[in-house]
């Protein structure tokens, strides 16, 4: 037997028993007389006594011992004299009998505790035992605990979990495909799902009226602390529902995950932003609620004046930094900074100081005047003692930037409360117009349905329609998107028209899909979370890695295995691919 109990459990109530433990050796204290050791698993620590002159063969075995030795120890359980508190087994301790060496370790690259030395690269290339540390398996516990509670509210709920293929056939919209070559049918290549999106509606159309699927997808995008090549998406479908079927539904997915999960009640109900209000006062269809600070256009009170800057913008706004007038040249200058780095895209900042006083100090005192001033003031619903901060450019490029001042001073400012914001960002724009390819493109996807209301311009005007689309928006993240989809396959072949496609070129990516709606297709509509960052946002971090048990770099690579790595020329041989 290697154990009896787990590194994690014993605490007073067995003092007296003689126990068997198997862990790892996380450290030793050799004090002469004495050598303690403390053993790890993934439960916990329990600290070894060895006694030189009770068992000196036994204490003198135990000073070899390395640290991630993996050993099994037989003792009995004593009342620890210098107790910890701050563990589960502090109050005990255990006289150790018997000692067996089970694996040997080479000294790790870095401390396996739960603060390390080892930088992130690093502990990505020894990423299995990166995970042996407290913090990497709590994540990991995390996201089980949160999966199992997703499957059982869905279960509770009447769906059914479906697997679909990952070998699918490429589509031209959305991201980047991974494809993979055929050996069978050389020349041809599979694509890996992006998301499960045709399965889903085919399912629905065989009659599963409520699927859904903790399902893998892939990208092949640039990368970001939120994004990875391979992802986790709750993946869900419903038939004979309208979009507020949708939302209540998952609203109430989303408040028992909190609640059982994080023991936080959210509101009764989630509120719902129109696209075009976040846009406005956000700068973005991801807003933070957390904090104010909305966004104020300004354009038409300051252009005219001379100041060439606003007078050739197709956008000014600006955010009040309340209570902030005080702020150094320095501090702007910082400020200034952060908004002219190419991620952000500004040319300049624009700030007007109101002081305490009711005086005005302003980076463009010469070409307004105090009146102006009096004029941005009340726009913004300013007071004394508050800074104001303008960006001006085109209006798109300028929101992009607003927004991320306004995060900027929400979080130099202390603003981002410790609190849980949830809204539906809903009525978005059912396309958007691509200017590299002269097109419209799908907002969402190609399967997206218009709000009823807003067909009549769909030939006339396709940039005025709204699409039955929603996202699930939570402190600044987007944790989910959905829609409701079309069903009628006669709206569908117009929708791929606006798109583009030829009659040819959508039957040749979407016939089977435009076939099986020939055969009774029900109103339906879905949504998928992005798991990974959902479970990041109930740990507390931005980033996704940690919460994912072998993720790849900024990169793209798994540096730990070394992928992705050349194949040999004989395998290129079989796939019928070009050997350099």
């Amino acid at each position: 037997m290697y154990r009896t109990y787990t590194c994690g459990e014993l605490n007073i109530e067995h003092i007296g028993e003689n126990v068997i433990l198997s862990g790892w050796v996380q450290k030793s204290r050799d004090l002469g007389g004495m050598t303690f050791l403390d053993l790890r698993d993934r439960y916990g620590i329990t600290q070894l006594i060895f006694n030189m002159e009770i068992r000196p063969d036994l204490c003198e075995q135990a000073r070899k011992l390395g640290r991630e030795y993996v050993i099994r120890v037989q003792g009995l359980v004593v009342e620890r004299s210098n107790k910890n508190l701050k563990i589960p087994t502090g109050e005990i301790e255990i006289e150790t009998s018997n000692l067996e060496v089970l694996s040997s370790s080479d000294l790790p690259p870095f401390t396996i505790e739960e603060k390390t030395d080892g930088g992130e690269e690093l502990r990505m290339k020894y990423r299995y035992l990166d995970l042996r540390r407290s913090p990497l398996q709590k994540n990991l516990f995390l996201r089980h605990k949160m999966a199992q509670e997703v499957r059982r509210f869905l279960d509770g709920k009447d769906f059914i979990e479906i697997e679909t293929p990952y070998l699918i056939k490429s589509t031209p919209e959305g991201a980047r495909d991974f494809v993979v070559p055929s050996r069978m049918n050389q020349g041809q290549f599979y694509a890996l799902p992006q998301s499960p999106q045709t399965f889903k509606q085919l399912l629905m159309i065989s009659g599963y009226d409520r699927y859904f699927q903790l399902v893998r997808c892939f990208r092949d995008e640039d990368l970001r602390a939120d994004r990875q090549p391979e992802f986790t998406q709750i993946d869900c479908e419903m038939s004979f529902v309208e979009q507020e079927d949708i939302l209540n539904m998952f609203e109430g997915m989303i408040k028992q995950l909190f609640r059982n999960v994080k023991e936080i009640k959210l509101a009764d109900s989630f509120p719902r932003m129109p696209y075009d209000e976040a846009m406005r006062d956000y700068g973005t269809d991801k807003p933070d609620l957390r904090f104010g600070m909305k966004l104020k256009e300004i354009t038409s009170l300051v252009q005219g004046k001379g100041f060439r800057v606003f007078d050739q913008s197709e956008y000014i706004g600006g955010i009040n930094a309340s209570s902030c007038a005080g702020y150094s040249r320095k501090q702007l200058d910082q400020l200034t900074e952060f908004v002219t780095q190419p991620q952000i895209g500004a040319k300049g900042l624009v700030y007007l100081k109101i002081n305490e006083d009711g005086s005005f100090k302003s980076s463009v005192d010469k070409f307004f005047k105090e009146q102006d001033f009096y004029q941005w003031k009340e726009a913004l619903e300013a007071k004394d003692g508050d800074l104001l901060l303008f960006l001006a450019g085109s209006r798109r490029n300028t929101l992009f930037a607003m927004s991320e001042l306004r995060l900027e001073m929400g979080k130099r400012l202390d603003l981002k409360k410790n609190v849980f914001t949830p809204l539906w960002v809903v009525d978005f724009p059912l396309l958007e117009w691509d200017e590299d390819n002269s097109r419209f493109t799908a907002m969402h996807h190609p399967f997206t349905s218009a709000k009823a209301e807003d067909m009549k311009w769909l030939d006339s005007d396709p940039g005025r329609v709204r699409a039955n689309a929603y996202d699930l928006v939570i402190n600044g993240v987007e944790i989910g998107g959905g829609s409701i989809r079309i069903h009628v396959k006669e709206e569908q072949e117009q929708m791929f028209r606006h798109l583009g496609f030829t009659d040819e070129e959508a039957e040749a990516q979407f016939g089977f899909l435009m076939n099986a709606f020939k055969y009774g297709a029900p109103p339906h509509g879905g949504i998928a979370f992005g798991f990974d960052r959902l479970v990041a946002l109930f740990g507390g971090s931005e980033s996704i890695r940690d919460y994912i048990a072998f993720p790849k770099n900024n990169s793209g690579r798994d540096v730990m295995i070394d992928s992705p790595s050349a194949i040999s020329e004989e395998q290129l041989k079989e796939l019928g691919l070009r050997v350099r």
